[in-house]
């Protein structure tokens, strides 16, 4: 198992990117895809149509957001943490994945680079 983290500077406050995450309307506008998602701990959401899945576990409104998604019948959770700092520039956002399949972490985190978190920053600077 491995853990993904990194650092991405967004051009918007913390609470407009924390909101572009936590909205179903706002997620499908920059993936471009169907979401299932409201923020409320306890929760199952669904982006991507499916491709991304899993329970929402915690909200910090503006600062942060804890969700497990699921990889199949895996036993270990892994837990995606999402932290919003205000900085000069808009957002410090902070992206940290724990347990993802050894065999899957090439091309996961590739697709998180380039869609999710490619994807987000791709909204805000347009």
């Amino acid at each position: 198992m491995k853990t993904f983290k990194k650092y991405t500077h967004i051009p918007a406050t913390p609470e407009e990117v924390y909101l572009a995450l936590t909205k179903a309307q706002s997620i499908q506008l920059w993936t471009g895809a169907e979401a299932d998602f409201v923020d409320v701990p306890g929760t199952e959401f669904s982006l991507w149509d499916g491709d991304i899945s899993g329970k929402n576990l915690d909200f910090e409104y503006g600062k942060k957001i804890v969700q497990q998604w699921y990889f199949g019948d895996q036993e270990e959770a892994s837990i995606v943490t999402i932290k919003l700092h205000e900085d000069k520039k808009g957002t410090s956002m902070e992206f940290v994945q724990t347990n993802i399949p050894d065999q899957d972490y090439a091309d996961f985190t590739e697709g998180l680079n380039e869609y999710f978190i490619g994807g987000l920053l791709d909204f805000f600077e347009e």
